[in-house]
């Protein structure tokens, strides 16, 4: 966290979307965000774009370090530098107050970079632990967690023409496996189509994101 946002009350706001002003789950968390800020004004928004950010890759080097952890050697000097850029991933997450992830669905799941933020930040030591006998536990601390999906497609009724919506069963299940468990999702659907209909789902999601931000 820089030090402007040191000590400040913080919503991290990680965007998944690559199109910017284009993006409908962007334009919700916009929606989402500002009613939160009018209703908490010494809320600060941090705002984590997986597109324009520089996420440090899951090198030989990270994957050897992360297998250090599990067999509780310690870290070579190659290591150490790779597992502490993930280790300052996770602290700005931890560093939060409350967090917003909103993204498109892809392929009825989520964008790669997406993904491969979600593996840098799941890991032992850091985010989870096992135990052998006992499974895994949880390491970061609970908070309130609000996932924004857009999709081409209506999910309101859980399928889309047969196809299942994976995107959000896997983000509520990847958050929950590293302590965030007390998560919502509003979907943003239909996004193509009948322009009245996409009008109207977009306005839907919006009114429910209003109405959920005198709780968050």
């Amino acid at each position: 966290m820089s030090a402007s946002l040191k000590d400040k009350s913080v919503v991290l706001h990680i965007d998944a979307s690559p199109r910017g002003g284009e993006s409908f789950s962007r334009r919700a968390a916009d929606v989402f965000l500002r009613d939160l800020q009018h209703r908490q004004p010494d809320l600060v928004v941090d705002r984590l774009s997986l597109w324009n950010e520089t996420l440090p890759d899951f090198s030989a080097d990270a994957l050897a370090a992360k297998y250090a952890v599990l067999g509780k050697r310690e870290h070579r000097s190659n290591e150490a530098r790779a597992w502490n850029c993930i280790r300052r991933l996770i602290m700005r997450l931890d560093d939060s107050a409350k967090i917003v992830l909103s993204t498109p669905m892809w392929n009825l799941s989520v964008p790669y970079p997406l993904k491969h933020y979600i593996d840098l930040i799941t890991q032992p030591g850091l985010s989870f632990r096992f135990e052998p006998g006992l499974g895994y536990t949880p390491l970061l601390r609970d908070r309130p967690v609000m996932v924004i999906v857009a999709s081409a497609g209506d999910f309101s009724l859980g399928t889309d023409w047969g196809r299942p919506d994976l995107a959000s069963t896997y983000l509520k299940q990847a958050l929950r496996f590293i302590g965030l468990a007390s998560s919502q999702c509003v979907a943003v659907g239909p996004t193509a189509g009948e322009p009245a209909l996409i009008e109207a789902a977009e306005q839907r999601a919006h009114a429910k994101l209003r109405a959920a931000a005198g709780t968050f």
